[in-house]
């Protein structure tokens, strides 16, 4: 893994040297603006409007647009210098339950490592954490970017998840057309509350798979190879008005799935007798005379003539 940052966690007097790594990984595909006309790729070119000239990285600086068209200018140095100190170290503030904090804060994860020879103190702050079923909450700045972080232990590791500031986080308030004051059918959300306790499991992350990713890969593979690939269209999806019978409809269909996945049914036996039928066969004719059928006969024939008689 590639080490973003170097720093030290720090609670109390003690400090923790760590190295982080980045925990997750976009898997996105990229694509590229092709030209139509010749087929090459697109390449971004930085034009100043004004000169009319391409600008090198060299002659670009960082401004903030204080008014319409008016930028006051920064140095790389001086934006260096103020985040200097707070990139050396994670500062941890509190310590809370990760049941404190509603997901919509989180932003991403990294792992924390042990640096130098910061591995006792390392163990010995993951373990305290671990114990006391505790999470710490931090100040951390990476890459000139100021986040809150929270700090818990995930196996046997520390690991460290970014999270935003709470005026970061846009007021429910402004969430437009939003119910309110509307009566909920007492039938309906009892069955509501039924499809939610069949659809309900424990959560394995395994079982979720990126579709669009998967189908766009398949689409690539046959493009490359020079073969011709149609996708499906979409079913329509059915605009069900009458939500008792969506509703009824999603519980009868997840009743109906346990039974035909787990239950065999009366398919053993009649495999079993299909099996013995074959073998007989089987045995009659690898026989040189016919044993069987001339004694049916004989049977059928000495039971009609006792019905005669």
């Amino acid at each position: 893994m590639h080490t973003v940052w170097k720093g030290a966690i720090s609670f109390g007097l003690v400090h923790v040297p760590v190295k982080m790594f980045s925990a997750t990984e976009d898997k996105d595909i990229s694509m590229r603006y092709i030209h139509t006309e010749c087929g090459s790729p697109l390449s971004y070119i930085r034009k100043c409007p004004s000169c009319e000239v391409e600008v090198k990285w060299e002659e670009i600086t960082k401004g903030y647009e204080y008014e319409k068209g008016k930028f006051v200018l920064f140095e790389k140095d001086e934006l260096d210098q103020l985040s200097e100190q707070a990139n050396k170290n994670i500062s941890i503030l509190d310590f809370v339950n990760l049941t404190d904090i509603d997901p919509i804060y989180f932003q991403k994860t990294y792992y924390l490592s042990p640096d130098q020879s910061g591995g006792n103190a390392y163990q010995l702050l993951m373990t305290a954490m671990r114990e006391t079923g505790k999470i710490g909450i931090a100040k951390i700045s990476i890459r000139s970017k100021s986040s809150l972080a929270a700090i818990r232990v995930l196996e046997d590791c520390l690991a460290i998840e970014t999270i935003f500031y709470p005026d970061e986080i846009r007021p429910v308030s402004q969430v437009p057309n939003l119910p309110e004051n509307i009566a909920v059918n007492d039938k309906e959300l009892t069955m509501a509350k039924l499809l939610i306790d069949q659809l309900s499991t424990p959560f394995d992350p395994e079982k979720y798979t990126d579709d669009y990713r998967e189908r766009l890969l398949e689409l690539i593979n046959h493009k490359v190879a020079g073969e011709e690939y149609k996708i499906a269209p979409a079913k329509p999806e059915a605009n069900v008005v009458d939500l008792m019978a969506a509703l009824q409809a999603s519980i009868e269909a997840t009743q109906q799935q346990p039974p035909i996945v787990t239950d065999p049914g009366p398919a053993k036996p009649a495999k079993k007798r299909t099996t013995r039928k074959k073998a007989a066969s089987a045995e009659d004719n690898n026989r040189d005379e016919p044993v069987v059928k001339p004694k049916t006969t004989k049977r059928k024939t000495a039971k009609k003539k006792e019905t005669g008689a």
